[in-house]
């Protein structure tokens, strides 16, 4: 069995999605369809210059949602379909188009306010994220006890932890990891804490955005973030996928669940490889693909 896994946010970068382009022009309708759906030149500013504006939340949301997309039909037009699809955080809506469950307009829509509601959920600079590297699940979770304000935001692989919260207990959580073995603890360039508590303005703005698009039952089955199971029915999808904002990203099980479930092969399509590395953390057996 075959997992179509599609990457989320902080893969993006200027210039990607140049090689799918060069085979398939036609592809470029896309940013047509982005422009007139939410008035964004995406490609000028995937092609353009200016990272920090690639970056801003929304645009680098949809951005890749766009990229990873095109990707995913050219593997359909190679012969390449999935079984079972999955998306990290921002990559479960294009798992979501994979799954036929929405169509490509409504899930840009519905990503570029996703990420315009997480960059005005809390104050710039007063809140972020950071990965902790090389540190057992227990004792990251025995430190981060002591900081209520702070929680584990993406279950990455077993050697990844991402935790996210209010920045200035945040950056003692960091130096209390550093001490208790963590090899290494990097903050992330991100505008702010995902994946935590502190959006749940975001997700309640999201929730009301997005009341008018109908969700399909999906045409292969999706394992997604928030619950780390296989699920078809689109009324659980729908308030799946709104609850991410505030809930972890249980990588790792999905991974599992997938594998327990006659998965044998991962075919990661996005900007970057970084879900293959997660993958080959979890389980060193399966077969491993990029597109």
């Amino acid at each position: 069995m075959r997992c179509f896994v599609f990457t989320g946010q902080g893969s993006q970068y200027l210039g990607m999605g140049k090689d799918i382009l060069e085979k398939k022009p036609e592809y470029e309708l896309f940013f047509d369809k982005v422009k007139n759906k939410i008035g964004v030149d995406i490609k000028t500013i995937i092609f353009g210059t200016d990272e920090k504006e690639l970056t801003l939340t929304q645009n680098a949301q949809v951005a890749i949602l766009t990229i990873s997309y095109m990707k995913y039909l050219k593997a359909l037009e190679e012969g390449f379909k999935p079984d079972v699809v999955a998306g990290h955080s921002l990559g479960e809506w294009t798992a979501l188009l994979a799954a036929n469950v929405i169509d490509f307009e409504e899930a840009v829509e519905a990503v570029y306010y996703r990420g315009l509601y997480m960059s005005e959920a809390f104050e710039p600079g007063k809140g972020g994220m950071a990965a902790v590297i090389g540190m057992d699940l227990n004792e990251i979770e025995k430190v981060l006890a002591n900081y209520p304000n702070v929680q584990i935001a993406n279950y990455n692989s077993p050697s990844q932890i991402v935790i996210s919260g209010e920045m200035e207990e945040l950056l003692i959580s960091m130096e209390k990891l550093k001490e208790e073995g963590a090899r290494k603890v990097v903050p992330l360039n991100v505008s702010g804490p995902f994946h935590s508590k502190f959006l749940k303005d975001a997700e309640e703005r999201l929730r009301k955005k997005i009341e008018y698009i109908e969700f399909k039952k999906p045409t292969v089955p999706i394992v997604q973030n928030v619950t780390a199971k296989f699920e078809t029915d689109p009324v659980f999808i729908k308030e799946n996928v709104i609850k991410q904002i505030t809930s972890p990203v249980r990588w790792i099980e999905c991974i599992e669940e997938c594998v327990n479930n006659g998965v044998d092969e991962f075919v990661e399509i996005g900007p970057t490889k970084v879900l293959t590395k997660f993958i080959k953390q979890i389980n060193k057996t399966v077969k491993l693909l990029n597109i």
